[in-house]
């Protein structure tokens, strides 16, 4: 239950942080949501791996690293963290905030950026914080944190910069229960950051043969 309830805590904080921050139109929102990670990595790494992203989850389930039976549950939990946040912003900001890419993207480019920085999240923290050769290192969280930091400012602009299928999920469902919002970009942010998360337990394997 402790890794359900960490995973619910870290994925709340970085939705909340994504809500504020896009809804008050800071153009420094990305910093503040890649550190918003970097803490809730660093708070709850040692409990429950911190993943905060159910594409993460099937990357560390893939590599082998969180039980089969854990997947689910811990999924459930970073989509209903997801969930309460947008709750909580809606609250605090008087409107919900709906994850969607701009009407200038295509759903191939939305698919792609998806995708890409997907899987650099998930092969940087497998590598970072899952392999022998790093382990017991200190400096995890700041390079899980900052590839969103590098995510959400290179390619925010084309997909609106999930990399999360919890980040995809909770906040359009919310708005979408809330004020009637659509649920039609919730595939990209499904399929796009799943497949990230498959190829880069893949492509961890590959470099790194003989860590089982």
């Amino acid at each position: 239950m402790k890794n359900y309830v960490t995973e619910f805590i870290g994925t709340f904080f970085l939705v909340l942080t994504i809500g504020l921050t896009v809804l008050s139109g800071t153009q420094f929102a990305p910093l503040a949501i890649g550190c918003s990670l970097m803490i809730m990595v660093y708070m709850g790494g040692h409990v429950s791996g911190g993943h905060y992203n159910p594409a993460v989850t099937l990357a560390v389930l893939m590599r082998g690293r969180v039980p089969a039976k854990d997947a689910v549950p811990y999924m459930l939990a970073q989509v209903a963290g997801a969930f309460v946040a947008a709750a909580a912003v809606r609250f605090l900001m008087g409107s919900s905030f709906p994850v969607e890419p701009p009407t200038t993207s295509t759903s191939m480019q939305v698919l792609l950026v998806e995708f890409l920085f997907t899987f650099a999240l998930a092969l940087v923290v497998l590598n970072c914080a899952t392999a022998k050769a790093t382990s017991g290192n200190s400096f995890y969280g700041l390079a899980i944190g900052f590839t969103v930091v590098v995510g959400a400012f290179a390619g925010g602009g084309i997909s609106g910069g999930a990399y999360n299928p919890a980040v995809g999920v909770g906040p359009n469902l919310f708005h979408a229960i809330s004020a009637r919002g659509s649920l039609a970009h919730i595939w990209l942010y499904l399929v796009g950051p799943f497949a990230g998360g498959a190829v880069a337990a893949i492509v961890f394997k590959l470099q790194n043969p003989g860590d089982a």
